[in-house]
């Protein structure tokens, strides 16, 4: 992106009157220029003074930087010899391991595309991801194979081999690894335009969809990265507790962060008491983290520092939603050594768009954070599609160089979405203060439409937890033949109390306009939410609607 060519800019809020665009603030990131160059090749050839690149947190097994490379480079041969070519796509269903990033960087290398799907969905919405996708072949565990068998896919098994069966198993990752690279395979040119990955998007807004990143994509997600985590000060040690099927894994803690030198602890699965354990265990630096877990954090500060130790660790980091004043200021006091670090970012982004880089910006309360490098934004208006000046809410656009080049086999989404100027509409309503800080109000498809006025649930969720006996809250919108929907809570009560319907709906009612008063409460046992925090709205409106 010529960032050269950017017109008069106000450099407090980082907006420019004369075409209506908000621009990073940030230290632009530098890209390469060589087109023909893939992404791990780029990570490959970075220098640094790391050694060990991923350990095992419950095994304590490692892989130092050259074994990654020396197993990259037999598994890519393996797979070349296998007949895996340029532009095939292959499935990788895992839970996290420190395999996981080996497999994603010996696809990428051959110009093929790799693309994830979660271990918790069924064998159908498997089935139908395969459908869409077309992979030539798949990596799985021994466990996971009943989910793939029934699309007779050739499997490489990770792991033991322990599965005589019905499924195409045509080797083990084991063996792949103990090849010696051949001088002869087929090497294609890869450029930085061509596809890397296939993820698809979480579809709590709609059916899910293949993103297709390039490798020019993941380079600036890399520097981006590096940018961010810059390991000068000694080696940084970091956790991975986010899934590596979903972006930010794949892109930060399987790929991206080798690039630093900087260590990855893997856990296979989350569970709290091992994550705290590892803490101590691997002298970790750097926690990531969703929002519910640093709540509990909070909540139970005296008995968690009191059982682990976390002398270690530096920071935080916190995606999915933006964190309250109290949550960020509950955790300041708990753990004072420790900085919370925030980011946003979209599976269409390659996992970037804006992010808190210190303690100091992270106390802009509920912010998203400032733009990431080399990115632009707008605030447009959703119905006049009007671009906004500060401190006015519409839907943020966001151009950078990490945005997808689209969704796969599927051009009416794509310009539905990504319009021919480069520009990602996200779906979420924002505004940008006079220091270029991105909010987000709400997503833009879950505002609730009563009577015309437009009510963002996000709002009236966060009031509801300032409640003094509720625990957790996700308002929805309720179909209404007269008014056309109205909000309604589903409100998880605090530990003995008895809160009443009426009791939550005066307590709003006090605070709001009559246009936003919730009019149906229901009491829940927890909230659902992805595996990032968010709210999974469209099943909360499901349960709400199947009894009319």
């Amino acid at each position: 992106m010529a960032q050269m060519s950017i017109p008069p800019i106000d450099p407090r809020s980082g907006f420019s009157k004369s075409n209506s665009t908000f621009y990073s603030k940030r230290k632009p990131i530098a890209l390469p220029s060589n087109e023909s160059l893939d992404v791990t090749t780029f990570i490959s050839s970075r220098a640094h003074h790391g050694r060990i690149a991923f350990i095992d947190a419950s095994s304590g097994r490692h892989l130092t930087f050259s074994d990654v490379w020396s197993a990259v480079d037999s598994v890519s041969s393996s797979l070349s010899a296998m007949g895996v070519r340029k532009g095939h796509v292959v499935l990788l269903l895992s839970p996290n391991s420190i395999f996981f990033p080996i497999v994603c960087l010996s696809v990428i290398s051959l110009g093929a595309v790799i693309t994830t799907t979660n271990p918790l969905n069924t064998t159908q919405e498997i089935a139908k991801q395969i459908a869409d996708s077309k992979p030539f072949l798949a990596f799985t565990t021994p466990q996971l194979v009943p989910k793939i068998a029934p699309s007779n896919l050739p499997i490489v098994l990770i792991g033991e081999e322990k599965l005589i069966g019905t499924a195409k198993i045509v080797t083990t990752l084991e063996e792949m690894m103990k090849e010696k690279p051949s001088e002869s395979r087929v090497k294609e040119r890869v450029t930085q335009n061509d596809t890397a990955t296939l993820l698809y998007s979480s579809g709590t807004t709609g059916a899910s969809k293949g993103v297709i990143s390039s490798h020019k994509n993941l380079i600036a997600m890399v520097q981006t990265v590096l940018s961010r985590f810059d390991s000068e000060g000694g080696t940084q040690v970091f956790i991975c507790t986010v899934p590596m099927f979903h972006i930010y894994g794949l892109v930060a803690f399987a790929t991206g962060l080798l690039a630093s030198g900087s260590t990855v602890v893997v856990l296979s699965r989350f569970e709290m008491d091992e994550m705290f354990l590892s803490i101590g265990k691997y002298r970790v630096t750097d926690l990531p983290l969703v929002p519910p877990i640093i709540v509990a954090m909070v909540n139970g500060a005296d008995q968690i520092r009191r059982k682990y130790n976390f002398g270690s660790l530096k920071s935080v980091l916190c995606g999915g939603a933006p964190l309250s004043r109290e949550v960020i200021e509950g955790f300041v006091e708990k753990y004072p050594t420790v900085d919370i670090l925030q980011g946003y970012g979209l599976t269409e982004s390659t996992g970037i768009g804006a992010s808190t880089d210190s303690l100091e910006e992270s106390r802009r309360y509920g912010t998203a954070g400032l733009l990431s490098p080399n990115f632009e934004a707008k605030i447009v208006d959703p119905d006049s599609g009007e671009a906004l000046p500060v401190n006015r809410t519409g839907e943020l656009w966001l151009r950078g160089p990490t945005i997808m080049k689209g969704y796969f086999s599927n051009a009416e989404a794509t310009a539905s979405t990504l319009d021919s100027a480069g520009w990602l509409r996200t779906g979420d309503l924002c505004y940008i203060d006079e220091d270029g800080f991105i909010f987000v109000v709400d997503r833009l498809k879950e505002l609730i439409k009563y009577k015309g006025y437009q009510v963002p649930p996000a709002e009236l969720e966060a009031l509801l937890l300032t409640h003094p006996e509720i625990a957790d809250a996700a308002v929805i919108p309720f179909p209404d033949r007269e008014v056309g929907q109205y909000p309604m809570a589903y409100v998880v009560r605090k530990n003995g109390s008895n809160l009443s319907e009426s009791a939550v709906m005066d307590f709003v009612a006090k605070q709001v306009a009559p246009y936003k008063r919730i009019r149906r409460v229901s009491f829940i046992a927890s909230v659902p939410k992805n595996a990032s925090g968010k709210i999974l709205r469209k099943d909360l409106i499901k349960l709400a609607t199947s009894k009319l």
